[in-house]
Parts: structure tokens; sequence; C-alpha cells
């Protein structure tokens, strides 16, 4: 049994270094106030940004499709599995983000592997941001094309990969909003650099669909900005609050995806009953102005209000607020004080994250109101005086929500 005793000894390494990943079971709907493990938090851990997802109307759309096509699609797209409502939800979001054609799939990361290997391999070149999404990178890996990596956000030096290459075929990838960091790629510069090196645009805008730009249309809509080169992918989990991804561009592009994306051919269609509850999910994104204002007000009230000394509040003005701590241990500590103290908010180490900048990931939504910032904002800054940088843990300290320590 060496390799079973193999896989104990790593475990053990992986909780020694602060690198252990431990499961919370949730026990209700998703939102700012959930119930975890049998108690009572305010979670700041979610990407249901528009506080979308436990939304009557949807939750009624849901039922609405299930009466009408089931639970389950039964199938692949391709064999029997693609229903009328899949169809009208690849209009709708085509047109909600003024793109010819729109393709559904089952995830956001299942979508990156498909037009990756679908439109890249042996003699092409995938030229990626080094802090991207942990699928585009599989996916450009798996394409078995030459696989470039960028520091994060240059491009003099994606410009300088770009004019260097040989490729039969170029395809650049990168994260709209970067998921741990939540700033965001400067799109309109990355298209001019793709149409002077006639390079492909991957834009992944899982965590700018639905929040960013006017009526919530993503980072192209933000920049008013577009091209025929872009594919863009956007999931439908987060601020749309339901499941699932889609990619949008140019049709030939899109059909190429239906002939050749593997994780598109072979797999069950979702099912048609979540279809039904996006396109209701779509028309709140459109209306809902509200949710948006709101959200961009929380966001400036916890960077007015979060100042920290040692730690370090990365700048951002999407949803997701890093407050960078650096050491695992200490990132992981300060993350226990606060759900102790009724806060959730998650620990994000290395692999995820660059060695030395363990954080806490802030994720703020709609759902959240100005009182719960301000009790985060007191709380962390309370716990940063009281958690020592080695990160152990203050016998008999106790950090209460207004700051106080006893």
């Amino acid at each position: 049994m060496l390799f079973a005793a193999e896989l104990r000894a790593e475990l053990a390494e992986l909780e020694k270094r602060g690198l252990k990943r431990v499961r919370r079971v949730l026990e209700t709907p998703q939102g700012a106030r959930v119930k975890v493990d049998g108690r009572d938090y305010i979670a700041f851990c979610s990407n249901d940004y528009l506080g979308l997802a436990a939304h009557p109307e949807l939750i009624e759309a849901a039922r609405e499709g299930a009466a009408r096509y089931g639970v389950g699609a039964g199938a692949s797209h391709l064999i029997l599995g693609h229903v009328a409502a899949h169809q009208e939800l690849e209009e709708r979001l085509a047109a909600f983000v003024g793109l010819p054609r729109a393709l559904l799939f089952a995830t956001g990361y299942m979508a990156n592997l498909g037009v990756v290997t679908a439109l890249a391999g042996r003699g092409d070149a995938v030229f990626s941001d080094r802090l991207n999404h942990a699928s585009l990178n599989d996916a450009a890996l798996l394409s078995r094309a030459d696989f470039r990596r960028y520091p994060h956000l240059d491009l003099a030096a994606l410009g300088r990969l770009l004019a260097a290459s040989k490729a039969r075929r170029k395809l650049v990838v990168t994260d709209a909003v970067f998921s741990m960091d939540g700033d965001v790629a400067p799109l309109p510069d990355l298209i001019a650099l793709c149409e002077r090196h006639d390079a492909w645009l991957l834009l992944d805008d899982a965590h700018g669909f639905g929040v960013l730009g006017p009526g919530g249309r993503g980072t192209p809509a933000y920049f008013n900005t577009g091209s025929p080169r872009l594919i863009y992918m956007a999931t439908l989990g987060k601020a749309a609050g339901v499941f699932g991804a889609f990619v949008a561009g140019a049709p030939d592009m899109v059909e190429a995806l239906v002939q050749r994306a593997r994780p598109y051919i072979y797999t069950t269609a979702p099912p048609p009953m979540l279809s039904v509850a996006l396109m209701k999910s779509l028309d709140l994104i459109r209306a809902d102005e509200w949710r948006r204002d709101h959200l961009r007000n929380l966001i400036a009230l916890l960077r007015e209000r979060l100042q920290p000394g040692r730690w370090r509040l990365a700048p951002s003005l999407t949803a997701i607020q890093p407050l960078v701590i650096g050491g695992n241990e200490e990132a992981v500590a300060a993350s226990e004080h606060l759900a102790r103290n009724g806060l959730l908010v998650p620990a994000i180490r290395p692999p995820t994250v660059p060695k030395g900048t363990a954080r806490l990931r802030i994720s703020l939504s709609a759902a959240h109101s100005e009182n719960d910032v301000e009790r985060l904002a007191a709380a962390l800054l309370a716990i940063e005086r009281a958690v020592p940088s080695s990160g152990f843990r203050v016998p008999g300290s106790e950090i209460h929500a207004d700051g106080a320590t006893g």
C-alpha cells in the first residue's frame, strides 16, 4: 500500500504548511446571510454578486421550466439534448452582449477547455497572463500548442512575444476581472495588440458579466469596445445566480466550437429548467440597475473604512476586494477569527495565489447592507492588531464585531 502511504504523507504535508483545504456545509440558500455547519454567518465568500441566487422570480422560473421540460436534458446537445430553452437562451445571451452568436457550456472551466483546444493545437501558440484562472492554463497545456505566459498585465512583454512568434495561429487568453486580485485587464489595448499581430483574443469575463458595463453587459461594454477577433466567455453561476457558461463571438468561430469542442460534444446538456431560470435572470440583470449602484457604494465604503497597517488592500474597483496578508498561517488565523465572530471570509493560499501573497478574498454582493460592510471592516482592523505576523492564535483573545478585543 505504498501509494496510500504516499497520499497520507502528502496530505499531512499540506496541513503542516497551512495549505489543506476544508469544506464547509451550507444549509441555507446562497446569500449574504447563511447557515453553515449549524451556525449563522454573514458571508463574504460568494460570487453571487447581484444577490440573485435565491431570488424568488428565478426559483419560480426554474419550477416552470421543470414542469415544461423535466429536470434533465437526457443527452448531449448534438444527440437529442438541445432543448428549445437552450436555443432561446443562446439567442438572448448573444443579443445581451451584442455579439452575433452564443453557445452554452455546462461550466466556465469546460468552456475555456473547449475554446482553446478547439481553436489551437500543434503549430499554434497560446499567450496567457501569468495570473489567469487555472482553466485557461490547463486548456493551453491540453491544446499542445506552444504555451507562453507573460507577466501580469505586462502588455509590452506580450507584444514582444507576439512579434517573435512564427506560429500559424496565435491566441491570447486572459481573465477580464482577475479572480484573486480584482483588477481589470486593459481590453482596448489587448484588442489593439491582437489586431496588430493577427491574433485572436479569448476574454474570460466570469467576474465581469452582470456587474460591469451599462446594464451589466460585461467588460467589453464597460470599455465600450469590441472586435471581430474577440472570443467572449462568461459564466452564469456568479452574478447571474444560476449555473453554466457561454461563449459568444463570430458565427464561424462558434460553429467551429459546435463541431470541435470536446467538452461541448461529449457531455450531457445542462438541465433546460436552468435555461428558463437564466432567461429571467437576464431580465433582472438588465432592469435592476440599483443592484450595481448599491454594489459600487459598498465597494467604496469598504475601501474608505478598511485602512490596514501591515496588511494591504489591493487596488480593485470590482466586487472582489483582496486583503493581502502574506503568510499562510496568518491568513488562516485571520479567517478563523472572523468566523468565530460570525463573518465568513476565505483565506486564499498558494498555489491559487503566488507564494508570500496569501490573502483574505472579500467578495461583496448587492445583498449586503452598509452595516454588514462596516462590521467587517471594524473586525478586520481589530484582527490585524491582535493576530501576530507568525499567524499563531492569540490565546484568550476574542475579536468582536465592533472591533474590541477581550
